[in-house]
């Protein structure tokens, strides 16, 4: 491991983080939208992430056969839809309702949502003090050489 390897690691975690609060807001904005540009509800969405795969030099793989210690951070392979059904609410006055009064609304769950931003806002939080720790101690290191 390089001593920046715990700031690379944050750091991707760091942007994997702010993506899916992204897409959090992007949910919540479309939370009431019964039509979209296909015609259907507006489907929440989801970030998918997965153990990042490391960048490796030929000096990196000599490295990692005398160590199993490999530095690797977080990715995002996609942004997928989630497939629960629509939502069928009664409201005969509402412009998309079916000949019963039905309309389709959203498959997102506001408070699904919600734990989801708090969840998503305290990895962002315990990744920037990682972050700061790793810098902390690199300064720290500086010092010694002094």
């Amino acid at each position: 491991m390089s001593i920046f390897s715990s700031i690379n690691i944050s750091s991707s975690a760091l942007t994997a983080e702010r993506t899916r609060m992204d897409v959090i807001s992007k949910n919540l904005a479309n939370a009431n939208t019964t039509r979209t540009q296909s015609g259907d509800p507006y489907r929440r969405q989801v970030v998918v992430f997965k153990e990042a795969e490391e960048k490796q030099s030929f000096k990196s793989i000599l490295e990692n056969k005398k160590s199993k210690d490999v530095d690797k951070g977080v990715e995002i392979v996609g942004i997928v839809e989630d497939k629960t059904p629509f939502r069928q609410v009664y409201n005969p006055g509402h412009p998309d309702a079916d000949e019963k009064g039905y309309v389709t609304m959203s498959n997102v769950d506001t408070i699904t949502e919600m734990v989801d931003m708090i969840s998503a806002t305290r990895s962002y939080e315990a990744n920037v003090t990682a972050l700061n720790t790793s810098k902390s101690m690199l300064l720290k290191a500086l010092e010694i050489g002094k």
